[in-house]
């Protein structure tokens, strides 16, 4: 019997602002789509804690033996600077000021992302669309509203009636806004635009003589609004009505509730049943910006090449990290917070390794049924990685009791509770034991640090040539020596 026969799972949904119990559309199998990142820049932190709680959630329907289909796309055209829809894609901005093919810039964005998603572990989706690969299929949808009546074409341009969709749906039910209090607090147009309301959005732009990135259209040789590649990857992988939308909460609104009312308009029907938002991260209790230099990358906290943190932090510590927090909660990161979860994390491997050692016995003291549901019970309860997390720190107590013979188990036990412990530590949390390549670091550390010792009594007694050496061939490999006030750092 699959394993969600069993449990009762319960997601809060963003559209109710309740938690409600899962039901698929279809039994046994579950199509989610999450918004993947727009590849003009390093993915930064923020990014990677809305994938992680997107990466946990698929990995813990596969644990409940759900079939997944999860669609997370690339948008690699149509993203408005500002998210306006009057202004320059992020995408060719890029590129005219790096001189640039756009493509150029989405390629070495988009390997940047897979290249730090797969250091931190994370499993692939199974569909991952790009926005310039479904061109066709965003100019079909964009006829069919059209049709409706709802899209407008001006000057080459395509527009969605947010008026005339709210006069027979209801847009704003996501954000929790009406058009009425919307179009009150909004600015009358200049008569410039081509729009008929102000809260109308584009499904077409003409582009401008300069612009770089066009496709040939029915209305004008333009390029996509940034909402409708969702709508038109969505519902080409998932169906017009599919399970579960996720992205950040930022996304909420107006990306969100636009390619609701473009679907509604489209197809006549709601998309989605649980639409889940993961919240932000913050850095030092402030806002992460790289204008005030409250920011930092995934990949500087791997190498330490950064001014926030003391030293570097692993993957699997950085991952560990993210989830003690439930992902609709606000998480802080910082120094102090990662060394403590560094902390943790350690303890946490370091049972896990004693997982094998346990001798069994007649009889079980401790009850582990019991503490397995509660395992489930926390994951089902809208995926509270927090409170899974402190189960298998009540885990980890078994492991050391068990190791002092203080309590027993039978190997019938022994068997359930190691399997429990490894399916969510590393299966549905996905975090990897580092601790064997923790140790290639120490002696890695020890002599590289000998070298430069070697290396600052070369200087000393003035070899200055073997000095030079000590750091070039050092390099050569990889390695980087950084000499400061402090004395000489190295990084890879």
């Amino acid at each position: 019997m699959p394993l969600y026969k069993s449990q009762q799972l319960k997601i809060y949904n963003s559209l109710s602002g309740e938690k409600e119990v899962f039901a698929p559309i279809h039994e046994g199998n579950v199509g989610m789509y999450v918004c993947g990142p727009t590849v003009y820049s390093n993915v930064h932190l923020g990014n990677l804690r809305t994938f992680m709680s997107f990466d946990v959630i698929f990995r813990y329907f596969q644990h409940l033996n759900y079939k997944v289909r999860y669609v997370r796309n690339i948008t690699d055209v149509g993203h408005i600077v500002d998210d306006v829809d009057e202004g320059e894609d992020k995408i060719a901005k890029k590129a005219r000021l790096e001189q640039l093919e756009p493509m150029e810039v989405v390629q070495r964005y988009t390997v940047d992302f897979h290249e730090i998603l797969g250091a931190f572990n994370f499993l692939p989706p199974s569909i991952e669309p790009t926005a310039t690969g479904h061109i066709i299929e965003q100019i079909e949808i964009i006829k069919k509203i059209i049709e409706t009546g709802i899209g407008y074409e001006a000057n080459g341009s395509v527009y969605f009636d947010v008026v005339k969709f709210n006069e027979t749906n209801h847009y704003g039910r996501l954000s929790g806004r009406n058009i009425e209090d919307m179009l009150a607090n909004t600015r009358d147009l200049d008569g410039q635009s081509d729009k008929r309301n102000p809260q109308d959005f584009a499904l077409w732009k003409k582009a401008e003589p300069q612009h770089i990135m066009r496709w040939p259209s029915p209305w004008s040789d333009g390029f996509p609004g940034w909402h409708l590649e969702c709508t038109a990857m969505s519902t080409k992988y998932l169906g017009n009505h599919f399970d579960i939308h996720g992205g950040g909460m930022d996304l909420k609104f107006p990306h969100h509730e636009c390619e609701i009312a473009q679907n509604e308009a489209c197809t006549g029907q709601t998309p989605v049943n649980y639409w889940l938002h993961a919240n932000m991260l913050t850095l030092n209790g402030k806002k992460m910006a790289k204008s005030t230099g409250n920011n930092i990358l995934p990949r500087e906290i791997l190498t330490g090449e950064n001014t926030i943190l003391s030293k570097a932090f692993s993957a699997s510590v950085t991952r560990f990290f993210m989830l003690q927090a439930h992902y609709r909660s606000i998480l802080d990161f910082s120094d102090d917070a990662i060394v403590a979860a560094e902390k943790g994390y350690k303890r946490l491997m370091e049972a896990m390794s004693s997982l094998e050692s346990i001798s069994a016995a007649a009889q079980s003291t401790l009850n582990i049924a019991e503490w397995k549901q509660l395992c489930y019970d926390a994951m089902n309860d809208d995926f509270n990685t927090p409170i899974l997390i402190a189960q298998l720190f009540e885990g980890v107590r078994f492991v050391n009791v068990l190791k002092e013979g203080k309590e027993t188990l039978t190997a019938e036990d022994a068997k359930i509770f190691t399997n429990a412990m490894n399916a969510f530590v590393f299966d549905v949390l996905g975090l990897e034991d580092e601790k064997a390549s923790d140790g290639n670091n120490d002696k890695l550390e020890g002599t590289v640090n000998l070298l430069i010792a070697m290396r600052k009594q070369a200087r000393e007694d003035k070899n200055f040539a073997l000095s030079d050496q000590i750091r070039d061939q050092l390099l050569d490999l990889g390695i980087q020596l950084k000499d400061g006030k402090e004395g000489t750092t190295f990084s890879l």
